[in-house]
Order: structure tokens, then sequence, then C-alpha cells
């Protein structure tokens, strides 16, 4: 019964993330075919990344006719915080059964390490619990990417190509940065990562993008490291 309580738990705590959620998947649905997918290959992108961040930035290279490896190590730096997510989360259900740690590295995107970390900070749970409540968790955030990613994608096909919507890519972009900068060392990693960025926007299809990402994620673990060690050292 405490399984089937925390995986309710899990559910109902991250159904407020369909607010974001639903709109970003409808729009890369949207997107996606504007850049030439048809509804099945949008429907395939999400269930291949379910990273919205870094499907965003490979269908902009995409559009700019960058070549692939270009596209996959652009999406690869991108999501390299999801190594970070899995190092962090490991300690809490490293001991889960082996099928369970695989489906949940899959799922481990953004909303659903912020929810679970959270939980296993709070409470003292058996390993059980745990994996219940994160399942719990992917349901309303994963389940509804990919329906809303088909939405779009059909709603896409309809929209005629006169109406452009290359301008909703920086849009999506804004609108996803702002939430994250919580500290100061996600601060000075987007700083870092957009005078980066633009400093190396001469470069050809978008590399500055790839050297943006990397300048920032040093700039913000070096931060991180800093910080620490100044809470250290007052304390």
């Amino acid at each position: 019964m405490r399984i089937h309580a925390s995986f309710w738990r899990g559910m109902r705590d991250a159904l407020p993330f369909l607010v974001v959620v639903i709109p970003f998947a409808v729009l890369f649905g949207v997107v996606a075919t504007e850049a030439g997918l048809n509804v099945y290959e949008a429907l395939a992108f999400s269930v291949a990344v379910i990273a919205g961040a870094a499907q965003f930035t490979a269908l902009q290279l995409m559009m700019d006719d960058a070549p692939t490896w270009v596209a996959l190590a652009s999406a690869l730096a991108v999501n390299l915080r999801l190594a970070m997510y899995s190092a962090s989360i490991t300690p809490h259900i490293g001991a889960a059964p082996r099928w369970q740690r695989v489906l949940a590295a899959y799922f481990l995107v953004d909303q659903v390490f912020a929810l679970t970390q959270l939980e296993y900070e709070r409470r003292t749970m058996p390993i059980a619990e745990k994996m219940a409540y994160f399942f719990g968790v992917v349901i309303p955030i994963c389940v509804p990417w990919y329906l809303a990613t088909l939405a779009g994608a059909m709603v896409g096909k309809a929209i005629p190509e006169s109406l452009g919507l290359d301008f909703v890519l920086p849009i999506a972009f804004l609108a996803m940065l702002g939430p994250l900068l919580r500290t100061p060392a996600h601060i000075v990693a987007a700083l870092a990562g957009i005078v980066v960025a633009l400093s190396f926007a001469w470069l050809p299809y978008n590399l500055s993008l790839m050297a943006g990402g990397l300048a920032g994620m040093m700039a913000g673990a070096q931060a991180e490291l800093w910080l620490e060690r100044r809470k250290e050292g007052k304390a």
C-alpha cells in the first residue's frame, strides 16, 4: 500500500509541470514540421531524445544545414547536465533492479530530477517506494510530452509555410532559461555561455553554441566549487 501511495504522490506532485511540458512539446512538434520533419519523425525525435533544450538545439542546427555530427555533438553538450543528475541521484536509487535503473536513466529529465531529489532528501523511504515515487513523477511529465509533440506536429502541418515559425526558437530558449537561473552558479554559467557564444559567433554551423555551452558548464562548476569553499571557510 505504501508503494502505491508513493506512486500516486509522485503523480500528484508532477501535475503542475503540465503547464510547462505541454506548451513546449506542442511548440517542438510545430517547429519540427516547419523544419521539414514529418509527423512520425517529430514524434520519434521526442521519444529518442526526450530533452527539450537538446531537441531545439539539434533542430536549429538541422534547419541551418549543419553536419549531422555537429547537431549530435551540440545536443550532447546541452545534455551533459543529465550526467550530473545521474551522479546526484545514484546514492538514492543505485540499489534498484537493473531494469528500473535503465528506465530511470532514460526518464531522468529536469523536472523528474528536481522533484525526486527533493522528495528523497525530505523523506526516508525504502528503495521500492523511491522507485514508485520516481515513476509516479514520470507519468504526468513524459507521457504528455510525447502526446503534445504529436499534436503539435499534426497542427504544424496545417500551418502555411509563408507564415514562418523560426522566431519561436529564440523565444522558447528564453522561456526555458529564466526558471533555471536559481543560484549564483547558474547565473555565472549563463553569463559565461553568452559571452563565449557571442565571441565565437563567426564559427560555422553554430559551433559557437557548443563552445558557449561547454564554457558555461565549466564556469558554473568552478563557481559552485568557489561558493562551497567559501561556505566551509565561514563554518
